[in-house]
């Protein structure tokens, strides 16, 4: 196992050595060595199955895509059906059915078949309550993809981008359910209680018992170095490189290596969090994520609901550019559906299989219960925070500040500054709350912290189903992780989305080789899950 640690590191100590010319500050020798990195994984995943002259079509976003709308239609909708149910797992209204346990019945048949005194009891296996695994997972998705995320698809796509990100966090929605009630299903539990989870068990132990063990093992193993690299990238990288952002401009600091003294101090601080495992992490996202969200989503109706005159032509914008856009750059309606969708995806996560780890933690009897509540995150991540996080830059935007598309960068210039990401939401909070700087400031900096906590617990998960539990692995593992966090806050923006963009839709691959072996499986123990439901209340 050493062996392969050292091999890892050897691979990976290029981007820790910097270029050595001394009139060059810190930030930019961290750049310059870091976006080579992520041109050839950006490059490498994102190969087109289309490419004309304004409009490339990668083959990994068409999967997902189509994923999704197979698995809506093939459940029924359950993104619709269910979602009522869904809220009511979160409240413990079905906590009876979901923890009870089992007691000597001679042989009498339970629902799913089996016979009642050779069922173990599931419901003690787990960590966390369902509501834990929820915050846990959402933390991971409602982060820097909701406040620079859809900055930069507006700044890219125009106000249609917001159009396409709803739809895909809508079907998204089916996805998720069944990625996360395959999680619990086939995770793993330790015998001191702990457990381990998410597409790298379900991919080796579900494609075994298909009878396609070897496939299973190679698709896992290929799955959990794409989630390392997630958490590293998307899950880290990409979340202190906003964070940084924002800092900056709130103090003004102009300092060569101001980003790697914030990301020093960030990584302190998440290194602190890291620690104490999943229970530690659930503790933290449980009080944070809901707080910062409530704030956040009141601030952003607080805007909305002050410009109420404008919430119809705001909406009408978002419509008629979703389907006739005229932001410079997007070309097409198709271009502007990629934009939207991408974005959504990075937000959202469906199909990349991430949140399933954190759900697999979950204390239940019934897999299928957490694949419920695992429909939620979507919903509350690009349906709502998206969309209200979008009206506010449109709304701004009436004002004429920047022009949609730009220079294709995601670059716009307000009252002659460069702004981009997070700092455009800034600017627009800014416009209609006093002091907002500050707030949003918080906001992202505590997203940004609660989304690398549970992005460090899947890329510690993953890391151990390669190289094993041990605890010199866990250490290697989290100064890798907390090295990224500087890395993230000294790069420049650009280079940190493509490498994050790559690593999480990197995953999408593997991931859908066990879905589209193993979604009968969710039907079944969906079935079994509603006929207890039923059962309980007769």
């Amino acid at each position: 196992m050493k062996k392969y640690l050292l091999t890892i590191l050897t691979i990976i100590s290029p981007l820790l050595t910097f270029a050595q010319e001394a009139e060059k500050g810190l930030d930019q020798r961290i750049d310059e060595a870091f976006q080579p990195v992520a041109d050839g994984f950006f490059n490498a995943i994102f190969f087109p199955i289309y490419q004309g002259e304004t409009i490339t079509i990668p083959f990994v976003l068409l999967l997902l895509v189509g994923s999704a709308l197979f698995f809506t239609i093939y459940f029924g909708f359950p993104n619709i059906r269910y979602f009522g149910k869904a809220i009511n797992v979160v409240r413990g209204k079905y906590d009876d059915v979901d923890h009870a346990t089992s007691g000597e019945m001679y042989g009498d048949p339970t629902p799913g078949g089996d016979a009642i005194e050779t069922i173990r009891d599931e419901s003690k296996e787990g960590e966390v309550s369902h509501f834990q695994a929820l915050a846990t997972a959402v933390s991971g998705t409602v982060g820097n993809g909701n406040i620079a995320g859809v900055a930069l698809a507006i700044a890219l796509g125009g106000p249609g981008a917001t159009f396409w990100m709803i739809v895909c966090g809508l079907i998204g929605m089916s996805t998720k359910f069944v990625e996360c009630t395959l999680g619990v299903e086939f995770r793993d539990v330790d015998s001191d209680g702990t457990v381990y989870g998410g597409p790298m068990y379900y991919i080796s132990k579900g494609l075994k018992s298909k009878g396609f063990k070897t496939l299973g093992k190679v698709a896992a193993a290929i799955f959990a170095v794409f989630c390392i690299g997630g958490s590293f990238g998307g899950g880290n990288a990409a979340q202190s490189n906003q964070a940084t952002i924002v800092i900056k401009e709130l103090f003004n600091w102009e300092s060569t290596a101001a980003g790697a003294i914030v990301g020093l101090v960030l990584a302190i601080l998440v290194g602190i969090i890291i620690i104490g495992g999943i229970k530690r992490i659930a503790q933290v996202t449980e009080k944070v994520v809901p707080f910062m969200a409530v704030m956040y989503v009141a601030a952003c109706l607080y805007i909305i609901l002050s410009n109420f005159s404008l919430i119809d032509d705001a909406i009408g914008l978002i419509v008629t550019e979703a389907f006739n856009p005229t932001a410079f750059g997007v070309g097409s309606v198709i271009g502007v559906l990629l934009v939207g969708f991408q974005r959504a995806a990075f937000s959202n996560e469906a199909g990349a299989g991430s949140a399933s780890i954190a759900h697999s933690a979950v204390k239940t009897k019934y897999s299928a219960s957490e694949g419920l509540v695992a429909l939620l995150e979507p919903f509350i991540d690009t349906v709502l925070i998206c969309t209200m996080t979008a009206l506010v830059i449109v709304i701004f935007n009436f004002g004429g500040f920047f022009e949609y598309g730009g220079d294709g960068s995601g670059v716009v210039f307000i009252d002659g500054q460069p702004f981009e990401g997070a700092g455009i939401t800034s600017k627009a909070f800014a416009q209609y709350i006093p002091y907002s700087n500050i707030f949003l400031t918080i906001a992202v900096v505590l997203f940004a912290v609660s989304t690398m906590i549970s992005w460090s617990y899947y890329g510690l998960q993953s890391w151990k189903f390669l190289f094993g539990r041990g605890k010199t692995a866990d250490l290697v593992y989290k100064l890798l992780f907390l090295t990224f966090v500087v890395i993230g806050a000294a790069a420049s923006m650009g280079s940190i989305w493509k490498f994050s963009d790559a690593m999480i839709f990197a995953m999408i691959f593997p991931n859908m080789v066990g879905l589209f072996f193993l979604f009968p499986v969710v039907k079944k123990q969906l079935k079994r899950y509603l006929d207890a439901i039923k059962a309980a209340k007769s």
